[in-house]
C-alpha cells in the first residue's frame, strides 16, 4: 500500500498582498507596542507565515511622543552612537531621546526584536512612525489596530 505524502505549503513573494495598519501608542509602553509592531512587520500574525518570505504588513506609529517607559528608564537607559573615530562614542539617555525623537526609541525596541538576517533591514523600512496624530499615509486606507490594555498586576 502506497502512503500518500502531504507536501508542505510555502508562501511566495509574489503572491503576497501588504496591507497597512495604524498603532496609536499614547498611553501604551514602549515594549509592549514594539512586541505587537514587530509580530505585524513579519507577518506572524497571518496563517500563510513564512519565516523566510515577506508576509508582513507595514505598519504606522502615531503619538509616539506620548508613549512610556516604566521605572527609571528615562534616566538609566542608554542609547549610544559612535562614529569609529577615537574618542567619538557619545551616549543619550531614553528621556533625551524621547525629547528629541521619540520614534527613535520604538524603531530601536522594535529593531530588538526582530530577527537578526537579510531581511531585517526591509522589514524595519515598513515602520513608519510619527510623533503627533497627523501622517501622510491616508491613501493607503490603513486599518486600525488596537493594543489590549495590560491587565498585569502594577507593583506598589
Amino acid at each position: 500500500m502506497m502512503m500518500k505524502t502531504m507536501k508542505t505549503w510555502q508562501a511566495k513573494n509574489e503572491d503576497q498582498s501588504t496591507k497597512w495598519h495604524i498603532i496609536d501608542a499614547s498611553g501604551h509602553r514602549v515594549g509592549r507596542i514594539a512586541t505587537h509592531v514587530a509580530n505585524l512587520l513579519r507577518g506572524k500574525n497571518k496563517p500563510e507565515f513564512t519565516p523566510h518570505v515577506d508576509t508582513g504588513s507595514h505598519v504606522i506609529v502615531i503619538n509616539t511622543d506620548k508613549m512610556e517607559l516604566t521605572g527609571d528608564k528615562l534616566n538609566s537607559k542608554k542609547y549610544y552612537t559612535h562614529t569609529r573615530f577615537f574618542g567619538s562614542l557619545k551616549s543619550k539617555t531614553a528621556g533625551q531621546m524621547m525629547g528629541e525623537d521619540s520614534g527613535f526609541v520604538l524603531s530601536e525596541a522594535v529593531r530588538g526584536m526582530l530577527p537578526t538576517n537579510k531581511m531585517s533591514r526591509h522589514t524595519i523600512m515598513k515602520l513608519k512612525t510619527y510623533p503627533g496624530a497627523a501622517h501622510p499615509h491616508a491613501s493607503q486606507k490603513p486599518e486600525a489596530y488596537t493594543i489590549p490594555a495590560h491587565t498585569g498586576l502594577k507593583k506598589n
